[in-house]
């Protein structure tokens, strides 16, 4: 791993590698064959306040840097990319707060997370997937409330988050400027989780529809003021990005270890495989790719950490990521050919996972878009 970290993020690292390696790696294959959630992995690594890493000082993180952070994810991420993504969903749902929020919504949100809750972002909806503004979800004021309705749909920890930021049209003749968001807590009469998707891979990780009917809000729970939703979208999903693309990293960087330690055991015309030059050729490829994609994730929170802009940088890292970790993958069932096919060997899985990473944040052909807008101008 290239990323250069503080000391302290090196002796945690060192921590998460130990605990993906007793309580995640091998556990979370029975879970990506039942697609249940596994809590007791969860609570164990709430024990660790590994939820919480992404958390500023000041609210009661461990003052990371991105970067840091970064290490850490892609190393749970190696491990299983579900477990990842549910951690990292979780700092996903603090940042609308984070980036709009009030003093007294920062602390209440951070207190969950560092209390062992988990956050969500609640955007997507049935008709409003790359088109983010199509929404339904409604808000009306209602005295010194809001009265939400809609439903939201494919929204990582649905079915666990203790709190939600969810947007909601509040003037329809707006547009998108008529968005806004909500920050609405676990228990809320009317929230609800609906159906739960039965994924194709990152099958460790909760997706649920969320529902809400007649859901009764405080008006001090809007983040930001009425029509600034979007814009908090626009903001959240130009920093997750650049997390959805570490994951898709610690997928390549899966796939690269297996495919060495597979080629060193694996014996054909009496020598390892790996000893032939082709395939020795091929993991340099797949380690080019996913140095290069790494080097693009420390760039993007690099610029993060320090102020400059960084959607442009974060929305490249989402693509190139996502796209390598599925060349990797493929590769890397490639090298253990047929029982690469099969699920009792662990490569087919990290296809299936590294899918996802090419749709959500935005898919891989709006991301040219954001790119080409950076890059071209409107």
């Amino acid at each position: 791993m290239s990323y250069i970290i503080s000391e302290e993020a090196q002796d945690l690292l060192k921590d998460v590698q130990d605990f993906c390696e007793k309580e995640v790696k091998e556990q979370c294959k029975d879970y990506d064959k039942s697609g249940e959630w596994p809590k007791e992995i969860y609570d164990k690594a709430i024990d660790m306040q590994l939820q919480s890493l992404e958390i500023p000082e000041e609210y009661g993180g461990p003052g990371l840097s991105r970067v840091d952070v970064a290490a850490l994810i892609e190393e749970m991420a190696i491990a299983d990319a579900g477990f990842a993504m549910t951690i990292s969903a979780s700092g996903l749902g603090t940042k609308p707060v984070l980036i709009a929020g009030n003093e007294e919504q920062k602390q209440r949100v951070c207190d969950i997370i560092v209390n062992g809750g988990f956050g969500a972002f609640a955007l997507t909806e049935p008709g409003a997937g790359s088109d983010a503004g199509a929404g339904t979800t409604t808000a009306v004021r209602d005295g010194d409330e809001y009265v939400l309705n809609g439903r939201k749909c494919f929204i990582t920890n649905g079915g666990i988050a203790d709190f939600y930021c969810i947007t909601a049209m509040t003037d329809k003749s707006k547009g998108v400027k008529g968005i806004s968001m909500f920050l609405v807590e676990k228990g809320t009469p009317g929230l609800s989780a609906g159906h739960e998707e039965d994924k194709l891979g990152i099958r460790t990780s909760n997706t649920t529809d969320v529902v809400l009917e007649d859901v009764r809000v405080p008006a001090e729970n809007l983040l930001g003021k009425e029509g600034d939703g979007f814009k908090i979208a626009m903001q959240t999903l130009d920093q997750a990005r650049a997390w959805v693309a570490c994951v898709a990293t610690g997928i390549a960087q899966r796939g690269i270890n297996e495919a060495i330690a597979y080629g060193k055991e694996r014996i054909q015309f009496g020598k390892p495989i790996i000893r032939n030059q082709a395939l020795q050729f091929k993991i340099a490829d797949m380690d080019i790719k996913t140095e290069t994609a790494r080097q693009m994730v420390a760039n993007a929170l690099t610029r993060m950490d320090t102020g400059l802009p960084y959607g442009r940088e974060a929305a490249i890292a989402k693509c190139y990521a996502g796209d390598i970790a599925m060349d990797v993958a493929s590769e890397a069932i490639q090298m253990f050919g047929g029982y690469g096919y099969s699920r009792d060997y662990p490569v087919e899985k990290l296809l299936r996972d590294a899918k996802i990473f090419q749709i959500f944040e935005g898919t891989n052909e709006v991301m040219h878009i954001v790119i080409a807008n950076h890059t071209i101008g409107r």
